[in-house]
């Protein structure tokens, strides 16, 4: 079926791995192309199969999760990388941000959160859990001294505005509902910001965002 995600687990606990393969088999639009069990399998078996999402454990043989993820986007920008690891550090989760993983949950997420996270970041979303999510906005509100006025005067000032929104971690829906637009009318401002940021997707913009100070105010 050419709507099946295929889901690549690279976790080196085959406990794990078969219990994530158990809880995805159930699932009628997700297919397990295969399992690695250190970062240098995750690389080559994300070049031979392709998969549409990586489930990505940070600490591997090998290569660890971080690398392995850099390794898999050089390769392939599309692929979805999922971190889904036990570290809920800051340093765990904006390293991983800044290799181009497009989500971040903690192992004990359910197994309909992996399954809703898996399928957000296929559409281009970045996925955070409640957890995560509370750190990153912790890091956006602490105090910053020394950005610039305007960050990206390439923005309009809508668009800085849903950037601050996106950086902030709402969705589009959110970020629709609180400037009284379209949903249609949000993605195409964030397609715009993509584009002039020249990142690839929302959680570059984030990282782009926060490093300039922007999305430091609460909801």
């Amino acid at each position: 079926m050419t709507d099946t995600i295929g889901v690549l687990i690279a976790d080196d606990h085959p406990l794990f791995r078969e219990g994530m393969r158990g809880r995805l088999d159930r699932v009628a639009d997700i297919a397990v192309v295969g399992e690695a069990a250190s970062g240098d399998e995750a690389v080559s078996l994300a070049r031979e199969l392709e998969p549409n999402v990586v489930l990505m454990d940070i600490k591997m043989p090998g290569l660890n999760g971080i690398e392995a993820t850099r390794e898999i986007l050089r390769a392939n920008p599309s692929t979805g990388v999922l971190m889904l690891t036990m570290f809920e550090d800051d340093n765990s989760v904006f390293a991983a941000m800044r290799a181009g993983a497009k989500g971040y949950l903690l192992k004990d997420s359910g197994g309909e959160g992996v399954v809703n996270a898996i399928r957000a970041v296929t559409s281009g979303e970045a996925v955070f859990g409640s957890g995560v999510a509370e750190r990153i906005m912790g890091f956006f509100s602490a105090p910053r001294s020394g950005a610039p006025q305007r960050a990206f005067p390439e923005l309009t000032k809508r668009e800085e505005e849903i950037l601050s929104l996106v950086a902030q971690g709402k969705s589009n829906q959110e970020i629709a509902g609180r400037l009284f637009v379209s949903v249609k009318t949000v993605r195409n401002h964030v397609s715009n910001i993509l584009v002039k940021l020249q990142v690839a997707d929302r959680a570059q913009a984030v990282i782009r965002a926060r490093d300039a100070g922007i999305g430091r105010g609460g909801a």
